[in-house]
């Protein structure tokens, strides 16, 4: 059965209309993918947003020591904004950020078990119920990514007030002020155009065949000639890599620009080759739906316990 939810999940994924949403749905009996793919054969949607609908509440961090060379970016989440905002879900998220900076835990499970840097008679665990029992509200330390480097530097970003995070790692043989810098614009480009991949080297080949079949069927839907249709496949393909990969994008800042070029500039200006190495970009709640409940129907079912 197809829902009033699941087409308004389509319109808000896709900016297609309602009833190309509904159509797409039973085309596809129920399954959105599948619709958006539909969508996108006919040219009635964009491409899909990768991460789907953010609705999660909370906090994503950045830490980063002194000397630039190790960085971590966490997310921990919680119901409601407002408790983003409190003091104490704040100042926890930043302990363990820290905490991980100087641990070699490698997954949140292990993170878990580990004393608390700002109490170790007790555990993060049992460091995180006593914030939930005594703020009254649902927690949990979703993800985190470490970066380490030896010759560069570790830049990070933080945008809308804990809403995106980004870390990006630069290597280089020489140690230069300026990197830092660089390192942040990348950040800044990073949570702005949410590159998919550093380099058309880095593009799974299955997301890049299942585009081609995309734009394939568009231009065959199109009425185009079979003779130029794989010609039109391959310029749409290289569009495509300019958006979602970082060094082919334009640089935000200055659209004279693309990345790769002004990392080539870059390192003419201070005599040494600057790559960027990698790069993560965590958005609050992406990939996370929120069960809508009716209020009152909450509070009778508190009231019934």
């Amino acid at each position: 059965m197809i829902t009033a939810g699941m087409v308004k999940e389509l319109r808000e994924r896709t900016g297609a209309g309602m009833m190309d949403c509904k159509k797409a749905l039973t085309e596809a009996n129920g399954d959105m993918e599948k619709a958006i793919e539909f969508l996108r054969e006919k040219g009635l949607a964009a491409a899909a947003k990768k991460a789907g609908r953010v609705a999660a509440e909370g906090l994503v961090v950045t830490y980063v020591t002194d000397d630039n060379k190790t960085a971590v970016v966490l997310e921990v989440n919680c119901e409601t904004d407002f408790v983003a905002v409190n003091d104490q879900f704040i100042n926890f998220t930043n302990s363990i950020a820290k905490q991980i900076v100087s641990s070699n835990v490698t997954t949140v499970e292990q993170l878990l078990e580990e004393k608390f840097i700002n109490d170790s008679n007790v555990t993060v665990k049992e460091a995180l119920t006593a914030l939930i029992a005594k703020i009254g509200e649902n927690m949990n330390i979703r993800r985190f990514e470490k970066l380490t480097v030896q010759n560069g530097v570790i830049s990070s970003y933080i945008h809308g007030d804990g809403r995106i995070g980004v870390l990006v790692k630069l290597n280089c043989e020489k140690e230069d002020p300026s990197l830092l810098e660089l390192g942040k614009d990348l950040a800044m480009q990073v949570a702005a155009a949410n590159p998919l991949f550093l380099d058309e080297n880095s593009v799974d080949q299955e997301v890049l065949n299942k585009e081609r079949e995309i734009y394939r069927v568009q231009a065959l839907n199109e009425g185009k000639p079979e003779k130029i249709v794989e010609k039109m496949v391959e310029g749409r393909i290289q569009k495509y890599l300019k958006e979602v990969c970082l060094v082919n994008q334009v640089w935000v800042k200055n659209p004279d620009y693309t990345i790769k070029k002004l990392l080539e500039e870059k390192s003419k200006e201070i005599g040494a080759t600057i790559s960027i190495d990698s790069f993560v970009r965590y958005e609050r709640g992406e990939g996370i739906e929120k069960k809508e409940e009716n209020f009152a129907e909450e509070v009778q079912k508190q009231i019934g316990k």
